[in-house]
């Protein structure tokens, strides 16, 4: 299977068919795909400029009298993604490689966003040493700096290209050795996590394993959260332990770790077994104090550490949290479990600690009675969230669920 190559030939011809070569040596088959749109390519892609614009429904032609950049990358972008998940889905795609600078990036990672994990996806890019959440997004990725501008060969570029071409022929390797190998058949339950709720998700991601499961922990900094959402969604998760689910607070008020507005819906459209908990939804995130909006200056803080401000959620967040959690759960097509530790959702937020405030927390489990469907299982216990047995209560709950959705 070959490794497509996606890039821009009439302004980065040169060094597309450098990799091409340096990949043929190391016998990986290619295919050349074409997202230039100015002058004629220097030699005939395998997928021809004309083809991929086709594959984002519109015409070269048209694109080219319009004369907006901006629409031309962004159907070149779409032209791309569409053909990677088409050799993907017909078993003829073993890699994707691109190369450029800001439109070649939006093209390049728009295909590797759209294929699964797992397959190798490498991006050489004169913005890679910068913020590049807005490419990678929740896949694996690899961002690799270019250093100077991909403009001809030089010393420089060739070294860069060289080592693009090697990680992309040696991960392809690496990709079959893992198809040869004996895979685990063990299935995989996600669970979230943050510092303030580590002792309960290691004790109950502890009793699940020796259950046989495996089981990814995902920290709930919003590109945590959003990953596992991703993974439900694409069929990877056997089951949910999402006991921690501060980023929904994050994105009610206006914290930095938000996992955006479709947190915690993929278990319930994919109908995935979960159990929910209201782990850090005590604290809103923010960076250094200077960062926080002066919106919030009268409210309370804990200073997690020099990088990190926690501020505490108010009774009325927290009704509207309650609601958020409720309906989400309720129309879930799985079972669902949501439990309630009446003594605390985080380590500092209990008697004695700096975010105990017990109507602040009323206010939360009020709302979960006020709006839960009947059809959703709601456990009430006087424990705290890191206490033991609220470990085992959340461990035993989903291999319940898991137990009577397999028997079926």
């Amino acid at each position: 299977m070959p490794v497509l190559l996606i890039g821009t030939l009439d302004t980065k011809g040169q060094e597309i068919a450098f990799v091409r070569e340096l990949l043929t040596r190391e016998r990986v088959a290619t295919l050349t795909a074409d997202a230039g749109g100015l002058s004629p390519p220097p030699f005939q892609p395998d997928i021809t400029r004309d083809e991929l614009f086709a594959a984002a429904d519109v015409k070269l032609a048209d694109i080219i009298k319009a004369g907006d950049r901006g629409r031309a990358v962004e159907a070149a972008a779409r032209g791309a993604a569409a053909i990677a998940v088409d050799l993907c889905k017909r078993g003829e795609l073993d890699g994707i490689l691109a190369l450029g600078g800001s439109a070649g990036t939006t093209i390049g990672t728009a295909a590797m966003r759209a294929l699964p994990f797992g397959v190798p996806k490498l991006m050489v890019s004169t913005l890679a040493s910068g913020q590049v959440k807005q490419y990678v997004g929740v896949c694996d990725i690899l961002m690799l700096h270019s250093v100077v501008d991909i403009s001809g060969l030089n010393r420089i570029s060739r070294t860069v290209l060289a080592n693009a071409a090697a990680a992309m022929a040696g991960m392809g390797r690496n990709r079959h050795a893992e198809d040869r190998s004996q895979q685990s058949d063990k299935h995989v339950i996600a669970a979230t996590m943050f510092g303030v709720t580590t002792p309960c998700v290691e004790a109950a991601r502890s009793i699940v394993e020796k259950r046989g499961f495996e089981v990814l922990v995902f920290h709930a900094t919003g590109t945590g959260g959003m990953t596992m959402e991703s993974f439900i969604r694409d069929g990877l998760m056997r089951g949910v332990l999402d006991l921690t689910t501060t980023e929904l607070a994050d994105e009610l008020v206006g914290g930095i770790l938000t996992a955006g507005p479709d947190r915690m819906t993929a278990a319930g459209l994919r109908g995935v077994p979960q159990v929910i908990s209201l782990g850090a939804l005590d604290m809103v995130n923010f960076g250094p104090p200077d960062t926080v909006p002066e919106r919030f200056r009268s409210r309370r803080f804990y200073q997690h550490n020099p990088t990190v401000t926690l501020m505490r959620t108010t009774p009325a967040e927290n009704d509207r949290l309650g609601q958020e959690i409720a309906q989400k759960a309720s129309a879930a097509a799985g079972p669902t479990t949501v439990l309630v530790p009446r003594r605390g959702v985080s380590a500092i937020d209990r008697e004695g600690q700096p975010f105990w405030w017990p109507e602040a927390d009323a206010a939360l489990f009020q709302s979960l009675r006020n709006w839960m469907s009947p059809q959703v299982r709601l456990i009430e216990t006087d424990l705290h969230i890191n206490d033991p047995e609220f470990a085992e209560l959340a461990s035993s709950a989903l291999l319940e669920m898991l137990a009577i959705q397999e028997s079926r």
